[in-house]
């Protein structure tokens, strides 16, 4: 059977949320079970240090982020699971396809010219203040990730469809100078990846300060569904799902019967004291089996080495051959 090969990357940064499970974990962790599927799927630690110079975050962020993948059901027989920073070849990779990316390619990055126009809308004298070598070249090292190992399919969210364009466009470059060596990565974009609204009613996300992580104690995951905005409707009053943040959240655990039942009790009043009980005693019973695995994981650091360090032996066994044949199309081979 011929398999596609399917790369994921994560950024090692924050510590994963409801959002994150429902719209990336949790579809990556079914298709990885697809017969007709090869995952690869790593940590970018490497990418962390564009967004975060803290490395106490780092690494904590990378550990509950291996924990919480394994406890949600990965397979790590099935998964090529690593630490983008286990993969040396990545690096030395993402170099010799800087010596052949367009300057003008980076320019059109939207992370920059994001950084680039709030300067200017700043009046600072250099539109590029602040900016640093990390943010600008952020698709190269993408593309690297990429290449490294021929992913076919990319799994992306609309913001990073750019950056697999421009990985096209260097390994484009890349064949045409070298001769055919990589394959176009194609991005893979769900239309119907659910977007969990957070405590505000806006898109659960770190950056607004909104989410309710994965895996929280009891307690404090109690006090935070108890915190989920609602409007003003007293019990009794019939009330609208749609548009309701504990009732999104609710549909990305359930089928359409057990919405449908929720509807109805919607439609009858139910009050919102009543309704935040009900979600924390469904999600709590939901996550208790992964919480407690998580929890044994992250007080083993040791066991999560051993299974990342396994999925880092199993890339290094295509990455290291390919990197040699890569150098010598460039030049960069014995003298004999």
């Amino acid at each position: 059977m011929t398999q596609t090969r399917v790369l994921t990357g994560v950024t090692a940064t924050g510590i994963p949320h409801l959002g994150n499970y429902a719209g990336a974990i949790r579809p990556a962790i079914q298709a990885s079970q697809k017969a007709d599927t090869e995952s690869f799927l790593f940590m970018a630690d490497y990418h962390a240090l564009i967004k975060c110079h803290e490395p106490k975050t780092i690494q904590e962020s990378a550990r509950a982020i291996a924990a919480t993948w394994l406890a949600c059901g990965l397979n790590p027989d099935q998964v090529t699971f690593y630490r983008q920073s286990s993969i040396p070849e990545i690096l030395e990779l993402s170099w010799i396809l800087t010596t052949i990316t367009a300057k003008g390619l980076m320019n059109r990055a939207h992370a920059y010219k994001a950084a680039v126009q709030a300067n200017e809308e700043d009046n600072q004298a250099d539109a590029d203040k602040g900016v640093e070598m990390g943010l600008f070249s952020y698709p190269i090292l993408m593309t690297a990730d990429i290449l490294m190992f021929n992913g076919q399919k990319i799994p992306v969210g609309k913001d990073q469809i750019q950056h697999i364009e421009m990985a096209r466009d260097i390994a484009q470059r890349f064949n045409y100078l070298y001769s055919e060596t990589f394959s176009l990565p194609e991005a893979v974009v769900d239309e119907n990846a659910m977007i969990i609204p957070g405590l505000d009613g806006r898109k659960m996300s770190k950056s607004y300060g909104n989410t309710i992580p994965l895996f929280e104690g009891e307690k404090k995951f109690r006090k935070l569904i108890n915190k989920i905005k609602t409007n003003s409707l007293e019990p009794g009053e019939p009330k609208d799902p749609d548009g309701c943040t504990l009732f999104a959240i609710y549909s990305a655990f359930t089928d359409e019967s057990a919405q449908a039942d929720l509807r109805q009790r919607y439609a009858d009043g139910i009050g919102w004291g009543d309704m935040k009980k009900f979600l924390f005693e469904f999600l709590n019973d939901e996550l208790k089996d992964k919480r407690e695995e998580y929890n044994r994981l992250m007080n083993d650091p040791a066991e999560l080495d051993r299974y990342l360090a396994k999925g880092a032996e199993k890339a290094r066994v295509y990455a290291t051959p390919f990197l040699q044949e890569i150098r010598k199309k460039v030049g960069i081979a014995p003298m004999a």
